[in-house]
């Protein structure tokens, strides 16, 4: 058997984007999981690539000023956070550094002025998440939560630090439940939706439960004030297990009605930072009255409703029909008469079929891919202001390079938004304005 390699002693630089500590030993960089930047450390390699080398953390030999003790007990196990061992200011300095860092590296662009970093709860503020769900023979139970950090086995959690509401306490009390029913190895997933109204969990089941097993479920419900829905197969198939279900919304200022969504679509993970994020883009688009507002990717209407109320006409245009026919649905009952909702191409080379026109304001909030294809008709529409939400520093720096290099606008502002506090997650926004 081939001896392990020795431990090696190094100094951290930096983080990656996955929040692993960076050193570099005889030129080549090795990833160094746990470890901080400012920290000599001892380390053992466990994996060697072409670029780069990975390793374990054996010992902290100098700790950085910033560790802190992480609040979760799961913490270094679970892979749902990354960061509880670095203090939260200095964790919001990396994400802006990581984001500075990919505008110049791979968009060849650097930001007018940087905005303030973007910050909301630290803790309990996860609203949405998928935990995976299974029966561990050697464990002779039930596991609910997030996977191990670099492994596809679920970790063995009791709660959570992050999820929002009491979701974060009811991961033992599930795993328990799942474990008491018949259909237990044919729970595959459970998804977590925090609404204003009510926390709704949506099983997916890959057999249907039998009568005792729904009597189980619904006992469940009662005692920890939650809603369950099975799930067996695509999404039309997500059922109450007590009808009709209490209809899920999120509050946003301005809308009386708020956002209604179903328990399985997608809505901003932070619900504080979300109503932050949406008065930061307002303010940065700056619409007037008689401004013609096109809002891409628009979603369930999270930011082309509070903008309608602002200016003469907008226009929201999401790929997925689904979350179109749900955005109209929230406007209606929000009383907003000049929005309307398109369902329409926005990943190919046709992107701008049936939308496109002049328009005076752009937001774009696409998800990691970035918004590439549709640059073109939105440099085309000729507007005044683009703000550009972004999940993935990675994509919002190339499409910030064409949107500067070959269409023609600066790049006036941008900054980070934690929506993801502990995690290496980073969401930033980023204003464009004619370079002319």
């Amino acid at each position: 058997m081939k001896a392990p390699p020795a431990p090696e002693t190094a100094a951290i630089e930096a983080l990656d984007h996955e929040g692993r500590g960076i050193a570099r030993i005889g030129g080549k960089a090795v990833f160094v999981d746990g470890a901080l930047p400012g920290e000599e450390v001892r380390l053992q390699r466990t994996a060697r690539r072409r670029r780069h080398d990975e390793a374990r953390l054996l010992e902290v030999l100098r700790p950085a000023p910033d560790r802190v003790t992480p609040r979760c007990p799961h913490f270094g196990l679970c892979g749902g956070c990354s960061l509880q061992h670095l203090d939260y200011a200095r964790q919001l300095e990396c994400k802006g550094q990581a984001v500075a860092a990919q505008l110049e590296r791979l968009g060849g662009v650097r930001p007018e002025r940087w905005l303030p970093p973007l910050a909301g709860p630290a803790w309990n503020y996860r609203r949405r998440a998928r935990l995976g769900c299974r029966y561990v023979e050697r464990k002779g139970r039930v596991l609910v939560g997030f996977r191990e950090r670099s492994s596809p086995l679920l970790a063995d959690l009791r709660g959570c630090e992050v999820l929002a509401g009491d979701a974060g306490r009811l991961i033992e009390p599930l795993a328990t439940l799942i474990a008491g029913l018949s259909i237990m190895r044919r729970v595959a997933q459970v998804e977590v939706a925090v609404a204003d109204s009510v926390t709704a969990l949506v099983l997916r089941v890959l057999e249907a439960p039998a009568a005792a097993d729904l009597d189980a479920l619904r006992a469940f419900e009662r005692a920890h004030a939650v809603e369950i829905y099975l799930q067996s197969g695509g999404l039309d198939t997500v059922a109450p297990v007590t009808p009709p279900g209490t209809p899920l919304q999120y509050d946003l200022p301005g809308l009386p009605a708020g956002i209604r969504f179903a328990p399985t679509d997608f809505i901003q993970v932070n619900g504080e930072m979300n109503r932050r994020m949406v008065a930061v883009a307002l303010e940065l688009l700056a619409p007037q009255p008689g401004d013609r507002a096109l809002d891409l990717f628009c979603g369930l209407g999270n930011f082309t409703l509070p903008l309608a109320q602002r200016v003469a006409a907008a226009t929201g245009v999401e790929g997925d029909a689904a979350l179109v026919a749900r955005a109209r649905d929230n406007a209606d009952r929000n009383g907003i008469r000049n929005a309307r909702f398109v369902a329409g191409d926005l990943a190919t080379a046709q992107a701008g079929a049936g939308w496109a026109g002049p328009c005076d304001l752009v937001l774009l909030d696409p998800p990691r891919a970035g918004a590439r294809e549709v640059l073109p008709a939105v440099a085309a529409c000729r507007p005044r202001r683009i703000v550009y939400v972004s999940c993935h520093a990675g994509t919002l720096a190339r499409d910030a390079g064409i949107l500067v290099q070959e269409h023609g606008f600066r790049l006036a502002a941008a900054g980070i938004m934690d929506m993801f506090p502990h995690t290496s997650h980073v969401e930033s926004i980023a204003l464009f304005e004619p370079a002319a």
